[in-house]
């Protein structure tokens, strides 16, 4: 199996779960559905593309390297004329997750980060609003299972966040047969349709593991934003 490695991280990211009209709420990591989503836009897949749905046949893993922290945003919709109403939105505010795709055969990886590479439509994290914070952070594994690359693959959260180091382990969240020793449990994230007037998902099976900080090593995901626009001009 060949695994890609994506890093998602963004000033806000929102992940839906269970919602209604008035209230959308966030998942604490990113549902395989929003993942599955954002790779139909990469490679060019309309919402009534019946090959979306061949995405949900990827092995998936999500590691929490950095966790987010709520923000409740609120709007005033005008849904039909002199009527208004007050709903809610829920975002993850500086979250850093690194996903990990598996399949089989490798050229479908091949043309998944490709297609991240050179998206089609825009990429999003979650909703149309969150732009990913920069090129997204890919690396390839050969032979090696989602669940196998996350337990070595280097810490990823800011240099801020790993000097706090709060936490002793990071979560993994996966396809429950990538866990198959862990008891697993039911989410509904697995891609049914993303048609707009018939949005529907079906459950999937997940599970849960941890891997130890201190057999990671660390790696910043701070950005460079030193600069001195004045080198551009050049010296007289």
């Amino acid at each position: 199996m060949k695994t890609l490695t994506i890093k998602l991280t963004a000033p806000l990211q929102s992940y839906g779960n269970e919602a209604s009209f008035a209230r959308r709420t966030t998942n604490d990591y990113p549902t395989k559905s929003a993942v599955v989503g954002m790779v139909a836009a990469a490679l060019g897949y309309r919402r009534n593309d019946q090959r979306i749905l061949t995405l949900n046949q990827l092995s998936f893993a999500v590691r929490i390297d950095q966790v987010g922290r709520q923000l409740t945003d609120f709007q005033t919709v005008e849904w039909k004329k002199d009527t208004r109403k007050i709903t809610y939105r829920d975002y993850l505010q500086d979250a850093v997750f690194v996903v990990a795709l598996g399949h089989e055969d490798d050229a479908v990886i091949d043309n998944i980060k490709f297609a991240l590479k050179h998206p089609r439509f825009q990429l999003f994290l979650g909703r149309r609003s969150n732009a990913p914070a920069g090129v997204l952070e890919m690396q390839e594994f050969a032979d090696q299972a989602p669940v196998a690359v996350l337990q070595d693959l280097k810490w990823q959260a800011a240099s801020w966040y790993q000097r706090r180091q709060q936490e002793s382990s990071l979560e993994i969240i996966a396809d429950a047969g990538l866990l198959a020793d862990k008891s697993s449990a039911l989410v509904k994230d697995r891609v049914i349709s993303f048609n707009q007037r018939d949005r529907q998902h079906g459950f999937r099976a997940i599970a849960r593991t941890t891997v130890p900080l201190n057999q990671l090593d660390a790696q910043s995901s701070d950005l460079d934003t030193q600069h001195d626009p004045f080198t551009a001009l050049g010296e007289e």
